[in-house]
């Protein structure tokens, strides 16, 4: 059996008061240029996922965020040719700052039912089932 590397990296559903949620479009020279994804990142070493989205969400979109207002939803597992992801989505309702993009990536706030009309990763594409549930009436 052959050796399957698995990358875990942790992906943070912002939601604002209107109940629109907040993707970003990776910027050109990134693998998956031009799709849209819920923001996130890798864990560095020692680092857990909670931790994760605090940092980048601040690097990323420079808001603050603390831990315990990051909820767990749900994860994705998909297998990419040359690995499988690991994916825990996670909801936040409450953060401090404006929220601004600092890695050249366009930003935009999504009703969840209109979530599939932006192109997605095909990791991210099954949480937006959870994503409806979740804040559709």
């Amino acid at each position: 059996m052959a050796d399957i590397n698995v990358v875990l990296v942790v992906a943070c559903a912002l939601v604002d008061a209107d109940k629109r949620v907040l993707i970003a479009q990776r910027p050109e020279g990134k693998t998956l240029a031009g799709l849209w994804e819920f923001p996130g990142g890798k864990l560095h070493e020692g680092e857990g996922p909670e931790a994760c989205l605090v940092r980048e969400l601040r690097e990323e979109l420079c808001i603050v965020v603390e831990i315990p207002c990051l909820a767990p939803l749900t994860f994705a597992s998909h297998a990419y040719p040359d690995f499988h992801l690991l994916m825990p989505l996670f909801v936040c309702r409450r953060w401090e700052g404006t929220v601004t993009a600092l890695e050249a990536q366009r930003l935009t706030w999504v009703r969840p039912n209109r979530l599939r009309d932006y192109k997605m990763p095909p990791a991210d594409e099954p949480l937006i089932a959870h994503l409806m549930t979740l804040l559709m009436p």
